[in-house]
Protein backbone atom coordinates (compact mmCIF):
# COMPACT_ATOMS: atom_id res chain seq x y z
CA UNK A 1 0.00 0.00 0.00
CA UNK A 2 1.13 3.52 -0.74
CA UNK A 3 -0.24 6.89 0.31
CA UNK A 4 -1.84 7.16 -3.14
CA UNK A 5 -3.90 4.01 -2.40
CA UNK A 6 -5.50 5.42 0.75
CA UNK A 7 -8.59 7.06 -0.83
CA UNK A 8 -9.58 3.75 -2.46
CA UNK A 9 -8.78 1.79 0.70
CA UNK A 10 -10.98 4.13 2.75
CA UNK A 11 -13.90 3.56 0.35
CA UNK A 12 -13.53 -0.22 0.72
CA UNK A 13 -13.24 0.15 4.49
CA UNK A 14 -16.46 2.18 4.69
CA UNK A 15 -18.31 -0.33 2.50
CA UNK A 16 -17.02 -3.26 4.54
CA UNK A 17 -17.17 -2.27 8.20
CA UNK A 18 -19.63 -0.56 10.51
CA UNK A 19 -16.64 0.95 12.34
CA UNK A 20 -14.27 1.95 9.53
CA UNK A 21 -10.84 3.40 10.16
CA UNK A 22 -10.47 7.11 9.42
CA UNK A 23 -8.15 8.10 6.60
CA UNK A 24 -5.63 9.47 9.10
CA UNK A 25 -5.24 5.97 10.60
CA UNK A 26 -4.04 4.57 7.29
CA UNK A 27 -1.67 7.53 6.88
CA UNK A 28 -0.29 6.87 10.36
CA UNK A 29 0.13 3.16 9.64
CA UNK A 30 2.10 3.90 6.46
CA UNK A 31 4.23 6.78 7.67
CA UNK A 32 4.74 6.40 11.43
CA UNK A 33 3.91 2.92 12.72
CA UNK A 34 7.14 0.95 12.29
CA UNK A 35 5.31 -2.26 13.27
CA UNK A 36 2.74 -1.94 10.46
CA UNK A 37 2.79 -3.66 7.09
CA UNK A 38 -0.01 -3.02 4.59
CA UNK A 39 -0.64 -4.72 1.26
CA UNK A 40 -3.20 -4.06 -1.46
CA UNK A 41 -4.68 -6.15 -4.24
CA UNK A 42 -5.15 -4.30 -7.50
CA UNK A 43 -7.25 -4.95 -10.59
CA UNK A 44 -5.98 -3.56 -13.89
CA UNK A 45 -7.82 -0.41 -14.97
CA UNK A 46 -7.08 2.69 -16.96
CA UNK A 47 -5.22 4.93 -16.34
CA UNK A 48 -3.85 3.06 -13.28
CA UNK A 49 -4.61 -0.07 -11.31
CA UNK A 50 -7.64 0.05 -9.03
CA UNK A 51 -7.40 -1.18 -5.42
CA UNK A 52 -9.87 -4.02 -4.82
CA UNK A 53 -8.74 -5.16 -1.38
CA UNK A 54 -6.17 -4.76 1.36
CA UNK A 55 -4.68 -6.41 4.42
CA UNK A 56 -2.86 -4.83 7.34
CA UNK A 57 -0.74 -6.44 9.99
CA UNK A 58 1.39 -5.40 12.90
CA UNK A 59 4.58 -7.20 13.83
CA UNK A 60 4.72 -7.24 17.63
CA UNK A 61 7.89 -8.97 18.82
CA UNK A 62 7.40 -12.48 17.32
CA UNK A 63 3.66 -12.17 16.63
CA UNK A 64 1.89 -10.87 13.55
CA UNK A 65 -1.50 -9.40 14.35
CA UNK A 66 -3.79 -9.06 11.36
CA UNK A 67 -5.30 -5.66 12.06
CA UNK A 68 -7.61 -5.39 9.06
CA UNK A 69 -8.55 -7.16 5.85
CA UNK A 70 -11.27 -6.33 3.36
CA UNK A 71 -12.28 -6.71 -0.28
CA UNK A 72 -14.53 -4.34 -2.22
CA UNK A 73 -18.09 -5.75 -2.18
CA UNK A 74 -18.24 -5.97 -5.99
CA UNK A 75 -15.06 -8.08 -6.02
CA UNK A 76 -15.90 -10.61 -3.29
CA UNK A 77 -16.09 -14.30 -4.06
CA UNK A 78 -13.12 -14.21 -6.43
CA UNK A 79 -10.44 -15.37 -4.01
CA UNK A 80 -8.98 -11.91 -3.43
CA UNK A 81 -9.44 -12.02 0.34
CA UNK A 82 -7.85 -15.44 0.48
CA UNK A 83 -4.89 -14.25 -1.61
CA UNK A 84 -4.46 -11.22 0.66
CA UNK A 85 -4.59 -13.38 3.79
CA UNK A 86 -1.95 -15.74 2.39
CA UNK A 87 0.26 -12.86 1.23
CA UNK A 88 0.03 -11.31 4.69
CA UNK A 89 0.92 -14.58 6.39
CA UNK A 90 3.84 -15.15 4.04
CA UNK A 91 5.14 -11.63 4.65
CA UNK A 92 4.79 -12.09 8.41
CA UNK A 93 6.76 -15.33 8.31
CA UNK A 94 9.50 -13.76 6.17
CA UNK A 95 9.95 -10.86 8.61
CA UNK A 96 10.25 -13.13 11.62
CA UNK A 97 6.81 -13.71 13.10
CA UNK A 98 6.39 -17.04 14.89
CA UNK A 99 2.59 -16.87 15.09
CA UNK A 100 -0.34 -14.82 13.83
CA UNK A 101 -3.48 -13.60 15.59
CA UNK A 102 -6.67 -11.83 14.62
CA UNK A 103 -10.11 -10.97 15.89
CA UNK A 104 -13.24 -11.56 13.83
CA UNK A 105 -16.87 -10.81 14.55
CA UNK A 106 -18.67 -13.78 16.08
CA UNK A 107 -21.34 -13.42 13.37
CA UNK A 108 -18.84 -13.48 10.46
CA UNK A 109 -19.01 -17.19 9.66
CA UNK A 110 -17.57 -16.77 6.15
CA UNK A 111 -14.39 -15.12 7.43
CA UNK A 112 -14.00 -17.67 10.23
CA UNK A 113 -14.31 -20.48 7.67
CA UNK A 114 -11.60 -18.89 5.51
CA UNK A 115 -9.28 -18.45 8.48
CA UNK A 116 -9.81 -22.06 9.64
CA UNK A 117 -9.17 -23.30 6.09
CA UNK A 118 -5.72 -21.73 6.29
CA UNK A 119 -4.66 -22.97 9.71
CA UNK A 120 -6.18 -20.56 12.21
CA UNK A 121 -7.81 -22.00 15.32
CA UNK A 122 -10.24 -20.41 17.76
CA UNK A 123 -8.49 -19.74 21.07
CA UNK A 124 -10.85 -17.38 22.81
CA UNK A 125 -13.53 -14.75 22.73
CA UNK A 126 -13.43 -11.04 23.51
CA UNK A 127 -16.81 -10.17 25.01
CA UNK A 128 -18.43 -6.98 23.74
CA UNK A 129 -15.36 -6.18 21.62
CA UNK A 130 -17.14 -4.30 18.82
CA UNK A 131 -18.33 -0.92 20.04
CA UNK A 132 -21.10 -0.40 17.47
CA UNK A 133 -23.26 -3.27 18.76
CA UNK A 134 -21.26 -4.89 21.59
CA UNK A 135 -20.78 -8.03 19.48
CA UNK A 136 -18.17 -10.48 20.66
CA UNK A 137 -14.95 -11.04 18.76
CA UNK A 138 -13.62 -14.52 18.18
CA UNK A 139 -9.87 -14.63 18.79
CA UNK A 140 -8.03 -16.89 16.36
CA UNK A 141 -4.36 -17.80 16.13
CA UNK A 142 -2.09 -19.40 13.59
CA UNK A 143 0.70 -21.17 15.49
CA UNK A 144 4.09 -22.03 14.03
CA UNK A 145 3.89 -19.41 11.30
CA UNK A 146 7.53 -19.82 10.34
CA UNK A 147 6.68 -23.27 8.96
CA UNK A 148 5.04 -21.41 6.04
CA UNK A 149 8.51 -20.52 4.76
CA UNK A 150 9.56 -22.77 1.88
CA UNK A 151 12.40 -25.15 2.54
CA UNK A 152 15.39 -24.03 0.50
CA UNK A 153 17.87 -26.52 -0.75
CA UNK A 154 21.38 -25.57 0.26
CA UNK A 155 24.16 -25.91 -2.30
CA UNK A 156 26.04 -29.16 -1.80
CA UNK A 157 23.00 -30.95 -0.37
CA UNK A 158 23.42 -29.70 3.19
Amino acid sequence: MTLADIPEVVVIDRLSFSLPWPERSYRYELTENVAARLLVAEAPASPRARVVGYVGLWLLVDEAHISTIAVHPTERGRGIGEALLLAGLDLAARIGAEMATLEVRASNAAAQTLYRKHGFAVVGRRLGYYKDNQEDAVLMTYPELRQRLPVREVEGGR
